[in-house]
């Protein structure tokens, strides 16, 4: 049984794209995910508003309305050529 690769923080990088420091490629954010349903592992771009904190992004977020607060890596380029996020966990 193989062990999904962390980096330092002790995120669970399996199947995602690291956060890379020198080019902003995949970075950690704090974000609302307008979902109807939060059983994913990844969300396209379209879904996803970024926060500038955790604080600004529990605010903001409305689970009535499907507006979930998270803390997500990305944006990556999917094998299909759309840019995604990968969640880490739900906020709040």
């Amino acid at each position: 049984m193989h062990e999904a690769a962390e980096n330092g923080s002790g995120m669970n990088l399996r199947g995602m794209v690291p956060p890379d420091p020198e080019t902003g490629v995949s970075q950690v954010h704090f974000v609302v995910i307008f979902t109807p349903r939060r059983n994913r592992k990844r969300y396209p771009a379209g879904c996803v508003e970024v926060f500038a904190s955790r604080e600004a992004a529990v605010e903001a977020a409305d689970p009535p309305n499907r507006r979930h607060a998270a803390r997500v890596v990305g944006p990556s380029k999917s094998s299909e050529g759309q840019y995604i996020y990968y969640l880490l966990d739900w906020l709040g």
